[in-house]
């Protein structure tokens, strides 16, 4: 069924100024080069400017700044980005699944499941474990004995939670995430590797996502922990003890190692590496594909690696690497040298 809004009825949703036309109809979100009749676009970068004055979409949330000159209907408001966040709620399809477990679910005698909870096909919930008023444990989830998962709360299906795993309210958990798998410990005895039980577990805080095939593995002593608030993409490892602080922010294909803390309202960017046994203090931003090989104390942005080039002009430089020392004890020669 398609969502269909005046305007103007958007416009005191988001609070926004509205410019042009407050009964055009919108039915849809798209983009400003994509847009058309009955869509709603947004400018949220200056990379996409030069596409506004030919956009065929209905409408655009736009910043002041960007509606000078711009003659089409409006929703102005301070930051169209986050105006655009809160307006995808209003066109998310209502999810179709039923409270109630599903015939082929197997639920364990002893778990605790309110009536507004969904279990959907095939779903496995052990002994021991307690779900939340609309908790949604989506087809082909396993959750382990002793879990906790919080109200509200969404498995995607094909999620694993291990035994002892607990799940703030809220959360949403995309396919093939697991949560709570030994971390990798092992003690070399002898050139044989001694594996070490992982006896923690894993802690999620309020209003988590996590992303699709997403790792957590739980404490080898003691408990690894996401805070409050954190948003994790897809591909992510997080290791055994490591801490998370709440409100920060962890993209795709980025690895953790074991005990390392990251702050509150940290940003680390795609590919990024951290070391174990270090800590980013609150407000640290490392960018895409750095790595992390000792502690933070200082909020900022970080950076690391060689930069993109040319290939040719790459071996190169990768070359000249190599040979810094030498240019160094060279160069630390001729400084020493009596000037004429």
């Amino acid at each position: 069924m398609t969502t269909t809004f005046a305007l103007r009825e958007l416009a005191d949703f988001l609070k926004a100024e509205l410019q042009g036309d407050p009964e055009s109809e919108i039915r849809r979100l798209n983009t400003l080069q994509d847009g058309g009749t009955g869509d709603l676009a947004f400018l949220a970068s200056n990379a996409y400017r030069r596409y506004l004055q030919d956009t065929r979409a209905t409408a655009v949330i736009l910043s002041r700044e960007d509606a000078v000159g711009f003659t089409g209907n409006a929703l102005i408001h301070p930051n169209p980005y986050v105006a655009y966040a809160k307006v995808t709620a209003l066109f998310q399809p209502v999810s179709g699944e039923a409270a109630g477990i599903h015939p082929t679910a197997v639920v364990d005698e002893t778990a605790i499941v309110p009536a507004s909870a969904c279990i959907g096909p095939w779903a496995v919930i052990e002994s021991g474990v307690q779900l939340g008023e609309a908790v949604i444990i989506g087809a082909g989830c396993f959750i382990g004995a002793n879990s906790v998962i919080g109200d509200n709360s969404r498995l995607h299906p094909h999620v694993t939670v291990y035994q002892g795993s607990a799940i703030g309210q809220r959360a949403v958990v995309h396919s093939g995430a697991v949560l709570g798998a030994d971390g990798f410990g092992f003690a070399n005895e002898g050139g044989r590797w001694l594996k070490i039980h992982q006896l923690g577990a894993v802690e999620i805080g309020n209003d988590v996502e996590i992303g699709a095939c997403t790792t957590i593995d739980r404490g080898a002593l003691g408990n690894t922990v996401i805070g409050s608030g954190v948003i994790i993409d897809n591909l992510v490892q997080i290791a055994h003890n490591v801490r998370v602080g709440d409100g920060s922010a962890i993209a795709g294909c980025v690895g953790i190692a074991g005990s390392t803390v990251v702050g509150k309202h940290c940003v680390l960017a795609g590919g990024v590496g951290l070391v174990g046994h270090i800590e980013l203090c609150d407000g640290v931003t490392v960018t895409a594909c750095s790595m992390v090989t000792s502690s933070i104390a200082t909020p900022g942005v970080y950076s690391s690696g060689t930069p993109f080039d040319d290939n040719r002009q790459w071996k190169k430089n990768a070359i000249r690497f190599g040979q810094l020392d030498e240019i160094y004890r060279r160069l630390a020669k001729l400084e020493k040298q009596p000037t004429k």
